[in-house]
């Protein structure tokens, strides 16, 4: 992925978004030709050059000091998630030779961390890295996200399954807000880990085989996705809420900690225990942690 077009792309789509009456700017004539700012607006509210913001939004980034980005995300009008990518995106651009060139390490799931998954026995609980791929589960994890795991291809992928498998949008009763987010993840990670080539493999793939997948991808969407609810039809158990919470896993860069847990005397939790019943019933468990040794894709 290149890192200019990334700046340029995501600068230019975060100030077409703003109106000048949105920015408290006050407007003379009626004869504007862009939807958002104009650049010498950008760069009047971010406190800097109309020429050197002009280097910026032309993907530039090089030497850029914290002050300015914080300038320019406030003028912008950044959220956190988004401010946190303009970082990400801006330390890509100031990254030595050697550090662009580095291999992503193999991620391996070490048996302490499987051994936690398998202690967590109330709530699905999961193990992802930054291509959206589901490395490791706990009994109730596999249970949940059965449907994934229907695609034989390994490691399963949340990606590929939201827009490659029709069985998604059983899956997900809000598919566009399950898309949206997937979307947003995978181009926060692009910014934060701009040379996976593993990352960048899948972003082509799902370009070339999903339109939907394109349209979300050109919007440059970022978000933060640590805690909150998400909703699921389950196959086996019908509708289901839960709540969810997402750790880093500091040992290990770039792996993720997902539990699912419902609440408390809620349907969901009775759904949970039907899951994890029907799980034991046809040893899903057993067979799925079969598959999930197979080589990736």
């Amino acid at each position: 992925m290149d890192n200019r077009t990334e700046v340029r792309e995501f600068l230019s789509s975060r100030r077409a978004r703003i109106t000048p009456e949105r920015a408290g700017l006050t407007v003379y004539g009626g004869n504007r030709r862009v939807p958002g700012l104009r650049r010498e607006e950008a760069a009047m509210l971010a406190g800097v050059s109309v020429d050197y913001y002009t280097r910026l939004e032309r993907g530039n980034l090089s030497g850029v000091s914290e002050g300015v980005l914080e300038a320019l995300a406030r003028g912008l009008q950044l959220d956190d998630a988004e401010r946190d990518h303009l970082f990400d995106l801006a330390k890509a651009a100031n990254a030595t030779s050697r550090a662009r060139q580095a291999r992503a390490l193999k991620q391996r799931i070490r048996p302490s961390v499987q051994f936690l998954l398998d202690a967590i026995t109330g709530a699905p609980a999961f193990v992802r890295n930054s291509r959206m791929d589901i490395l490791a589960a706990n009994r109730l994890g596999f249970a949940l996200y059965s449907p994934v795991f229907l695609d034989p291809v390994r490691p399963a992928n949340h990606s590929r399954f939201i827009f490659l498998d029709p069985r998604a949008q059983d899956f997900y009763p809000d598919w566009d807000l399950a898309a949206n987010n997937n979307v947003a993840l995978l181009r926060t990670e692009s910014g934060r880990n701009p040379y996976d080539k593993g990352l960048a493999d899948l972003v082509g793939e799902l370009s070339m085989r999903s339109e939907e997948f394109r349209v979300r991808w050109a919007a440059h969407n970022v978000r933060r996705h640590y805690s909150g609810s998400k909703t699921f039809r389950h196959p086996v158990v019908g509708g289901i809420e839960l709540m969810f919470e997402a750790m880093q896993l500091s040992e290990d860069p770039g792996l993720t900690l997902t539990v699912y847990p419902a609440e408390p005397g809620s349907a969901s939790e009775e759904s949970l225990r039907l899951l994890a019943s029907w799980a034991e019933t046809e040893r899903l468990e057993e067979q799925l942690r079969a598959t999930a040794a197979g080589s990736p894709r």
